[in-house]
């Protein structure tokens, strides 16, 4: 399965992006702003592409498992490899303050004029995207995320 994120704009403080499953529009993202230098916490991933797994263990997974349960949620969607970054995961939320990093999806995109914004229906994207990342995972499959810039 390959997923791409096409970022098409930000400003000083996030970054909005289209994400495609196998070539097909699939939602939004917000995630932090770029940076030169790293700012823990404040700062985006590198374009690149990254193999996603599932992550059992940490507490995201944990409040995670207790929100969905076990039948649906196997795991955190988690980047690999990332260069500079720990536990980058796809997950839910609506602004850049709801990551550290990570990559936060929505149905929708609010602009706010300036090149950022914020996601909103988050929960409902999350629910349609998550079973089909988990399922190829689980299956065997490569998973892998490009990340372009914009």
């Amino acid at each position: 399965m390959k997923l791409l994120l096409q970022r098409r704009s930000h400003d000083a403080d996030s970054t909005i992006g289209d994400l495609y499953v196998n070539g097909h529009f699939e939602c939004h993202i917000v995630e932090d702003e770029p940076r030169l230098e790293k700012v823990s916490g404040e700062t985006r991933i590198p374009a690149g592409v990254y193999k996603i797994k599932l992550r059992t263990v940490g507490g995201f997974h944990e409040r995670t498992l207790v929100k969905y349960g076990p039948v649906f949620h196997r795991g955190m969607l988690w980047l690999q490899d990332v260069p500079g970054f720990q536990y980058i995961l796809i997950h839910t939320g609506n602004t850049e303050k709801d990551t550290e990093g990570c990559l936060i999806v929505g149905q929708s995109v609010n602009q706010n004029g300036r090149g950022g914004g914020t996601v909103s229906n988050s929960r409902a994207a999350y629910e349609r995207l998550y079973p089909m990342v988990r399922d190829a995972i689980l299956r065997g499959e490569d998973v892998e995320i490009q990340m372009v810039d914009d």
